[in-house]
């Protein structure tokens, strides 16, 4: 990429940190894409480059046979890197407008079913060390009672945790916005009994025991003092071994898919799920209509006025 082309895209990437709001991953993402396309257009720059030439790196995209979620991804980040050089006056047309995004087949999230996700609580609940058990637990509970994302579940502060009389988190969310989760009365005990040998779990170290101690769900051994992902990943997994239940179906992912999933197979509104879910756009949420589409046909007849008339 040449030094102009590298100007551009820096200035690009500082007006999606600043103006809005997007994380290092969502950046770095960003820089891949336009990366690759100023590779594939050279000798033409990216930006000068003009719509056939656009057009012609797209197709060349699906011709090394990229997912089509990898595909729309980088088309999207074309659209958006050429509107804001016509914003800035750096161009005054855009060679992306006539870029269609590719058709996405429509994959229905995972899940488990209740009985499942009993049985992964309840084997939560074996491990050796009682105190570790009872993490595991919370861990569990949390994730199926608030359907939250699993960076938001290790991104908690120990001051997150519900004070007495209270039944929610507060959660920051996609974006740095902030949302309340609802916590049900069984996950609030699993959490409180956490909480009481919680300091069990801290490390030992003083430095290491003060950047663990911020956390509602530390780590003895992790530089920022806090589960990580990946870990979360891992409890789950051994849970599920314990249980009898394949590793591969559960990930805090599905246990989200989980909580929205039977939230709308017991008649919760879409609305309410986007709102709890922390989704932007109810065109998300709206998958849940097709997982459950076997309770809203029951709803439909069991409800509808005129479906009990012969």
């Amino acid at each position: 990429m040449n030094s102009r082309d590298s100007g551009l895209v820096e200035r690009f990437l500082e007006m999606q940190s600043a103006e809005r709001g997007a994380r290092r991953n969502t950046l770095l993402a960003y820089e891949r894409d336009l990366a690759d396309a100023a590779e594939h257009l050279a000798p033409i720059t990216l930006g000068a480059a003009d719509a056939p030439a656009i057009e012609r790196y797209c197709a060349g995209l699906a011709q090394r046979g990229l997912a089509p979620a990898t595909l729309a991804r980088r088309m999207s980040t074309l659209r958006q890197f050429y509107r804001f050089l016509l914003l800035e006056n750096i161009r005054a047309d855009d060679p992306s407008t006539r870029l269609e995004a590719p058709r996405r087949a429509r994959r229905l999230p995972k899940t488990l079913t209740l009985q499942e996700i009993e049985a992964l609580i309840a084997a939560a609940t074996t491990a050796a060390d009682p105190a570790v058990a009872a993490r595991d637990r919370a861990i569990v509970e949390i994730l199926y009672a608030s359907g939250l994302r699993v960076s938001e579940l290790v991104g908690l502060p120990l001051r997150a945790a519900p004070r007495p009389k209270q039944s929610s988190v507060t959660v920051a969310g996609k974006g740095g916005k902030e949302r309340v989760a609802p916590l049900h009365d069984r996950a609030l005990a699993a959490l409180a009994d956490y909480l009481a040998v919680r300091e069990g779990l801290l490390p030992k170290p003083a430095a290491a025991r003060e950047r663990a101690a911020r956390w509602l769900f530390p780590s003895a051994t992790a530089a920022d003092g806090r589960l990580s992902r990946q870990r979360i990943n891992q409890i789950l997994h051994d849970c599920a071994q314990r249980a009898g239940i394949d590793p591969a179906r559960v990930t805090p992912h599905v246990l989200r898919h989980a909580f929205a999933t039977h939230l709308v197979e017991n008649g919760a509104d879409l609305r309410t799920v986007q709102t709890l879910l922390g989704h932007a756009d109810i065109a998300t949420t709206q998958i849940y209509t097709h997982v459950a589409e076997g309770r809203l046909r029951e709803l439909v007849h069991s409800r509808h006025p005129l479906a009990k008339k012969k």
